[in-house]
């Protein structure tokens, strides 16, 4: 048995090297390439050193899991929407209010408008989560998949069993049952 060097692989030949061998030498070598920009990403929405760490391995324990289920064309952009919708979830599940950089006081008078910004997002986060669960099943799992997991039409199609009609009809029925009742 030959021994490969991985290093000089591109992202697309690690990705199809570990579809067909499942070698988590080509998921190891993803992560030594990746792993400082998914700690960027994750000290961005988390603020946090020690939590942001466990993110990162939270995410690179998983990825060989996602990597099977998920048709990635380009592997650094969808590993930075992995790592945001995981930093995401992680800070609703905590209760946190997501803090939007836009939003930061440029002088002490700008503070009152910033709370009063962050109590509005945080009710329309209340609102939308609440809207959510009030969905049908399908519509709140195709809503879920392709919006906050990033999936693809395809993927949703293979995790659910539904087909590509039913998917879109799900997705357009769950919009516009979730614009009515935000706009309430």
């Amino acid at each position: 048995m030959s021994h490969i060097n991985y290093q000089i692989l591109d992202d697309t030949a690690l990705l199809n090297r570990f579809r067909t061998t499942k070698e988590v030498a080509c998921v190891g070598e993803l992560f030594r390439r990746y792993k400082h920009l998914v700690l960027g990403v994750c000290l961005k929405y988390l603020k946090n050193v020690h939590d942001s760490e466990d993110a990162v391995m939270e995410i690179f324990e998983k990825l060989h899991l996602d990597l099977h289920k998920s048709d990635v064309g380009h592997f650094k952009s969808w590993l930075y929407t992995v790592a945001r919708n995981h930093c995401l979830m992680r800070l609703r599940k905590a209760g946190l209010s997501i803090e939007f950089p836009e939003t930061l006081p440029q002088n002490q008078d700008d503070t009152e408008g910033v709370l009063d910004d962050k109590i509005v997002k945080e009710t329309l986060y209340q609102k939308l989560e609440t809207g959510m669960e009030s969905l049908k099943p399908e519509q709140r799992m195709c809503l879920d998949l392709f919006f906050l997991q990033d999936k693809s039409y395809k993927d949703i199609m293979r995790e659910t069993g539904l087909s590509l009609n039913e998917v879109k009809t799900h997705l357009q029925n769950g919009k516009l049952n979730l614009k009515k009742m935000l706009s309430k």
